[in-house]
């Protein structure tokens, strides 16, 4: 089911979302509605919290390979990239952002296992970014300057090659 993406002057982007104790049958039905929201807004990646659901869970689309992640936790960050992230909670901007360039995630997937996900570029920015969701942060709080915010066209070029609207 497509669900309506909370955009960015809503208070509930703010609350920092609470762990999962268990992945049920709930909590897939959940991550197989973000998956279709996301790509539905043809966005790289959303977090529960943007769906105005408190809990930490996000789903992520990066080169065809769909990752489905409970109660992600960052273990691992090294090196460093800059680039332009859109969010599809604040649609039509693009901000320059500094992230690690390759991260280790641990989490728990679709199935309740364990998994450990190693990310590098646009992967380990998407998973930054959402991350960074479930703790109430949007990419508009870690600009490397103000002056970077840029207005796009909501589905320009522009705001495609900004890391695809993450």
């Amino acid at each position: 089911m497509i669900r309506e993406i909370l955009t960015r002057d809503n208070p509930r982007l703010r609350v920092k979302a609470v762990r999962v104790p268990k992945v049920d049958d709930g909590v897939r039905a959940l991550m197989d509605d973000m998956v279709e929201t996301m790509l539905n807004s043809e966005g790289v990646g959303l977090a529960a919290t943007q769906l105005g659901v408190s809990l930490r869970v996000i789903v992520c689309k990066v080169d065809n390979q769909l990752y489905q992640l409970a109660n992600p936790e960052l273990m691992r960050a090294s090196g460093e990239q800059i680039g332009y992230e859109g969010c599809l909670s604040v649609p039509g901007y693009i901000g320059e952002v500094a992230r690690a360039e390759k991260v280790v995630v641990k989490a728990l997937n679709r199935h309740g296992k364990e998994v450990r996900i190693k990310g590098e570029d646009l992967l380990a920015r998407a998973l930054q970014h959402e991350i960074d969701h479930l703790d109430g942060i949007l990419f508009v709080d870690k600009l490397t300057s103000i002056d970077t915010l840029k207005e796009v066209e909501v589905g320009s070029e522009e705001e495609e090659a900004a890391a695809v609207a993450v």
